[in-house]
């Protein structure tokens, strides 16, 4: 197929516009949040496993919905080589974004798993019953599991409708 020098004039040019509206909105990707950093702090947390997500986070006062959170799930591995089982754990959720937290473990799980995303509630219900169904696999439970935030993290404010 030849392609006219009119035809290749309209493709680059609607090529170079493109490329300049995709720069202005879509190349700001804020900075992935470091899971390391000191200033997190809990903002939600789900350790009623008969509470859904939704619920938890609606009644989350500090959760910022639209800014990313550090996700972690609180396992106990009950199995007979504990080890092993914590090994294959954090080798099956690598597959999905997860590690395990460096942060000294204070539920007692046995491992606690993180992963960065912007929480909503039909994913993290989702990544709830992943987390139950590996640790139900390596014969144990998931305790729970909470999201972080950065403590100093400013929302926009509301914007304001003028009165009339």
């Amino acid at each position: 197929m030849q392609v006219s020098a009119v035809e290749e004039a309209e493709v680059g040019l609607s090529g170079r516009v493109w490329e300049r509206v995709r720069g202005l909105f879509g190349a700001g990707a804020p900075p992935a949040l470091d899971p390391a950093r000191e200033d997190l702090t809990v903002v939600v947390r789900g350790f009623d496993e008969v509470q859904a997500c939704s619920a938890a986070l609606a009644a989350a006062p500090g959760w910022v919905p639209e800014a990313p959170a550090v996700l972690r799930h609180h396992l106990v591995l009950n199995g007979v080589d504990r080890a092993s089982a914590v090994e294959l754990a954090v080798a099956t959720a690598a597959q999905d974004g997860y590690r395990p937290d460096t942060r000294p473990v204070t539920s007692g799980a046995d491992l606690v798993l993180v992963r960065v995303q912007v929480l909503d509630a039909l994913h993290l219900s989702q990544e709830r019953s992943r987390m139950v169904g590996l640790a139900q696999r390596l014969g144990g439970h998931v305790l729970g599991w909470d999201a972080l935030q950065p403590g100093s993290f400013e929302p926009a404010p509301p914007a304001t409708v003028p009165d009339r």
